[in-house]
């Protein structure tokens, strides 16, 4: 029997495909709610959410390459004071958190500060370059400058 999958299970399909399976276990997965069978109306539904989807996931790819735009043009330079000795190093250090705050008051830019990559926090002056992972596709570079 050929059905579709409504969720995951686990060594036979995942969500969304099509598979021919035996008649039994296509009925207890039909009993249990995981699978339905495959007519032509069934499978139009799949198909139309399978556009969707791609459609969504486009529209994200082209709002993160909007935001690397903006992110990367010439005038987008965080500023961010901080108190510092002699030497240039900072008393404290300059977080990811601090640097989306920044941004936000700045620039009016908001980006969730786990998606910047920062290894190591910002501890002297100067500009620093922040790699900033907007999509699975899509990496942005923030300038921040630490002035004291």
């Amino acid at each position: 029997m050929k059905v579709i999958f409504l969720e995951d299970v686990k060594g036979r399909g995942k969500k969304g495909d099509i598979k021919e399976i035996p008649d039994g276990y296509a009925n207890f997965l039909i009993k249990n709610k995981q699978a339905s069978i495959a007519n032509n109306s069934a499978m139009s539904v799949v198909r139309g959410q399978a556009k969707a989807k791609q459609r969504e996931a486009q529209a994200e790819l082209d709002t993160a390459k909007e935001l690397k735009a903006k992110l990367e043009a010439e005038k987008t330079i965080v500023e961010i004071n901080a108190k510092a000795g002699a030497d240039g190093r900072l008393f404290g250090a300059i977080s990811s958190k601090q640097v989306a705050e920044a941004l936000q008051k700045q620039f009016k830019l908001k980006i969730d500060k786990r998606k910047m990559e920062m290894k190591q926090p910002i501890r002297s002056l100067g500009y620093t370059n922040v790699p900033v992972k907007l999509h699975h596709e899509v990496e942005a570079t923030i300038r921040v400058h630490v002035s004291e």
